[in-house]
């Protein structure tokens, strides 16, 4: 499927989501619709490993009425109650083959014939398949995963009978628009990822807790990955693990597992933590969705800043992970609560702690400290922790001293839907071979837009290739000594070491003099004729 067809898929259901959900709140519809979407993906993927397995003896071509007399709706349901002393042994293949189960009666074909023929059990049905998915489906808990879904909330009607009207609706509107294109893992993957961007352009603030704008994750998947870049070929080899500690819908992640693939490598398995149970949610779903195993990926429900994910923690050591590549666009300026125990966090103790009104730097030291020595870390902060004073610039200095700051790249205003300041990246390293820190100031290098400003191809290309190969170009990048940084109090301010502005062109003020005065002495001449005219014609002289 061309792009232009996976954009036209993400549009159509969008269309549908936005003429559907009407007074409902489009962040309460947005679950509802991408879990309705993932259940396509799962069950899909699902019937045909079961075709594969079960090869001729799939009864895919029962006759209509024979599994209307027998009050079944898909295959796999015949073959279910034709063959119950295989049951066992198949479930356990299919969780080897595609590491999941999904019983006959909860998958999208049943569903969206339940809500074809408007049939009452329709909601009990999808209630019960929510349930057995988050449960029993995979070897992996997926515990919760549906948990903000409420198929009896009065937000779809008044009554069990409305409610099940409703979803019928919303069901068979979402089959018939998805029926019109394919429906592979990259198509539909990147139709959800489409309907995350578009709610998140409707949730305004809000959207900052889930979604990464694509041409900004772009950025830093890039940035990320060239360091696995093999020296001989240039292709990009494997990235063993790679971690966003605020994942919010797992985009950023996704981005980087893409690019590696791209440039005809691989990435081990990757890790995302999220402290918004919703959102948490969304990002487990989008990993599935996108053809991940459960056992390629790791998403924990914990708050970051105080180490809540036993797997990060030291205090068993053994149980440590250090990371190839580490992503992350964390709140901006989050206000914390900093204690005595948090002084004495591994984390911190070196450094310091974040002030309370701006938790950016601790974001910025957790991430930092699973860092694996070759690795490279690019993380999204607002502007302030360049220059802010105070613990800010006592962290900013420790690691300028200690070369961990690799580059300072300043983007464009109006960029995120959650905020409209221009914001900045951060690119860090533990073993650095530069002495000095490239700065990059992109600000002025964008497409306005009427809501919202974006990164053309163009623009996004010349960050990363200016980051790639440390370029110096005139009013946008240069490398600074930190000589230099060090006279300017380890302030990081972009427009101190790369400014934007023209250059004013220098005025040659005698020969502007020479200019002025033959102008003056033309004016003599040309009045001194006209005044022999009027003399001419006894008019006024002028």
């Amino acid at each position: 499927m061309t792009q232009i067809e996976q954009q036209q898929l993400g549009k159509t259901l969008w269309k549908i989501a936005d003429q559907l959900r009407g007074a409902m709140n489009a962040d309460d519809f947005r679950d509802y619709m991408l879990s309705f979407l993932f259940l396509r993906y799962l069950s899909h993927n699902y019937v045909e490993s079961a075709k594969k397995e079960l090869g001729r003896d799939y009864p895919d071509d029962t006759p209509i009425d024979v599994m209307s007399k027998l009050k079944v709706n898909t295959p796999l349901e015949i073959w279910y109650y034709e063959n119950p002393e295989d049951v066992e042994e198949f479930e356990k293949q299919m969780r080897r083959k595609v590491h999941y189960v999904i019983k006959p009666q909860h998958l999208w074909s049943n569903i969206t014939e339940l809500a074809r023929t408007q049939d009452g059990e329709l909601l009990i049905t999808l209630e019960a398949g929510f349930r057995y998915i988050e449960n029993e489906s995979f070897a992996n808990s997926f515990q919760g995963l549906f948990s903000e879904i409420n198929l009896n909330s009065e937000k779809l009607g008044r009554t069990p009978a409305d409610r099940n009207k409703k979803l019928c609706t919303i069901i068979q509107k979402i089959a018939e628009g998805i029926a019109e294109f394919s429906t592979d893992t990259d198509t539909l993957g990147d139709a959800y990822e489409y309907l995350i961007g578009q709610f998140a352009a409707g949730s305004g603030k809000k959207a900052g807790e889930f979604y990464t704008p694509q041409q900004i994750s772009t950025i830093l998947s890039e940035i990320v990955t060239l360091d696995s870049q093999e020296p001989s070929t240039g292709k990009k080899s494997k990235l063993d693990k790679v971690l966003d500690f605020a994942c919010g819908s797992g985009s950023l992640l996704l981005n980087v597992r893409k690019r590696i693939k791209e440039g005809g490598g691989n990435t081990g398995k990757i890790y995302g933590q999220e402290n918004n149970i919703t959102t948490y949610n969304l990002a487990r779903m989008n990993m599935l969705l996108h053809g991940m195993k459960d056992t390629e990926f790791d998403i924990y429900h914990g708050d970051t800043l105080l180490n809540h994910w036993d797997i990060l923690n030291e205090i068993n050591p053994s149980k440590k992970i250090e990371f190839d590549a580490i992503v992350a666009n964390p709140p901006f300026s989050l206000r914390w609560e900093p204690n005595d125990t948090l002084a004495e966090d591994f984390r911190f103790k070196s450094y310091g702690l974040a002030p309370k009104s701006a938790a950016d730097f601790a974001f910025l030291l957790h991430g930092f400290h699973f860092l694996a020595e070759g690795g490279t870390m690019a993380i999204i902060l607002p502007h302030g922790v360049l220059f802010r004073g105070g613990a800010e610039e006592r962290i900013r200095t420790k690691l300028l001293k200690d070369n961990n700051i690799d580059t300072v790249i300043g983007l464009p205003p109006n960029l995120f839907y959650s905020t409209g300041i221009p914001v900045c990246i951060l690119v860090l390293k533990k073993c650095k071979k530069e002495e000095d820190v490239l700065f990059i100031n992109a600000s002025e290098h964008f497409e306005k837009g009427k809501r919202q400003n974006w990164l053309g191809e163009e623009n996004i290309t010349s960050i990363v290739e200016t980051y790639k190969y440390r370029k110096e170009t005139d009013r946008y990048s240069r490398k600074v000594s930190m000589e230099e940084i060090e006279k300017n109090g380890y302030n990081l301010n972009i427009s101190r070491y790369v400014n934007t502005a023209a250059e004013e062109e220098k005025i040659d003020l005698k020969e502007v003099n020479e200019r002025l005065a033959s102008i003056n002495e033309r004016i003599k001449t040309n009045t001194d004729k006209h005044n022999e005219f009027l003399k001419e014609l006894g008019l006024p002289l002028i």
